[in-house]
């Protein structure tokens, strides 16, 4: 299946296993060579120390970020620091982090979000701690937001009005939005603007050429809107015969085409991931799919951080 002549790139990916046990893998770290349409799993995330209670929780790993020659992937509560052999260099908590999900370096700060808390945090890459926090409010339909420093213990209280899950930070500010928000929110420094209106279920929505891309992971579409066009893609699903451990996900919760993980590769191809453990390639010009590798059928394998690998090969 392919139907872009561009060499596609090498993506890294995270996952998540829904309804693991004490003792069995709750996830890893792959690398993806959609060309070669060729994975390799680098980190199998096996840890004893994890939270058993509640949905996805604490098992998993999930965003992921650069920066000189490290790479940052969260856990649930926990930022873990990389070599180019993935060992873990050290690793970094916080009261206020709870339930991470997506994270975004912009200069020599880390934005994690704590879904926990319906908040984003930065972490100083420099300092190497936790200097600044925005916690996010719905008070009668009006979207508030005030900052906080995570260093103190009088912050804020654990909410979930948003379920904040998603940040993309550059030189305009900070893109924000969440499985419960009704929009993409874009933080300046100055106040909140609406970027544009989502509908509930979605990950990973982001400006791109103009437009808006994200996961509409209720609908089980990635869709592309710019101007007056709008794509959608149908996220990858596979006969019932093929998927493993459908009876064995003690949370009930893992499904098939459960779309999230999404990173731009070009102007015109972007990358997203589901469930079973899968990452797509998609074409926004003429509409196709490009390519697909599938890491695992296990119905409770799911993708969660999707970035381009930066470094060389190998």
């Amino acid at each position: 299946m392919r139907t872009h002549e561009g060499k596609l790139p090498i993506v890294i990916a995270t996952s998540v296993v829904r309804g693991s046990e004490q003792g069995q893998s709750h996830g890893g770290i792959y690398l993806i060579d959609l060309e070669d349409e060729t994975t390799h799993q680098v980190y199998d995330w096996n840890t004893g120390d994890i939270d058993f209670s509640g949905r996805g929780a604490d098992r998993g790993l999930r965003g992921i970020a650069f920066f000189e020659q490290e790479t940052y992937i969260a856990a649930s509560d926990e930022l873990f620091i990389f070599d180019s052999n993935f060992e873990i260099l050290r690793s970094y908590r916080n009261r206020y982090l709870k339930h991470c999900h997506e994270i975004s370096v912009h200069g020599d700060s880390l934005y994690l979000t704590s879904t926990g808390f319906d908040s984003i945090l930065l972490f100083d890459l420099r300092q190497l701690s936790f200097t600044w926090g925005l916690a996010f409010k719905n008070e009668a339909g009006v979207i508030e937001a005030s900052s906080f420093d995570p260093r103190v213990e009088n912050g804020p209280t654990p909410r979930n009005d948003f379920h904040l899950n998603n940040i993309l930070a550059n030189s305009s500010g900070l893109y924000i939005s969440g499985r419960k928000s009704p929009a993409l929110m874009h933080f300046t420094g100055k106040g909140i603007d609406v970027v544009a209106k989502l509908p509930l279920g979605t990950h990973n929505a982001q400006p791109i050429n103009g437009g808006l891309i994200y996961n509409d992971t209720a609908a089980d579409k990635l869709r592309y809107s710019i101007k007056d066009r709008h794509t959608a893609f149908d996220v990858p699903r596979y006969p019932e015969s093929d998927i493993l451990n459908e009876f064995d996900d003690a949370t009930n919760v893992a499904r098939q085409a459960f779309g999230r993980g999404l990173c731009p590769v070009s102007t015109n191809v972007v990358v997203g991931g589901s469930s079973p453990s899968t990452v797509t390639a998609y074409d926004l010009d003429n509409g196709n799919t490009v390519t697909s590798v599938n890491v695992s059928m296990d119905i409770r394998s799911a993708i969660h951080g999707l970035e381009l690998w930066p470094y060389p090969p190998g």
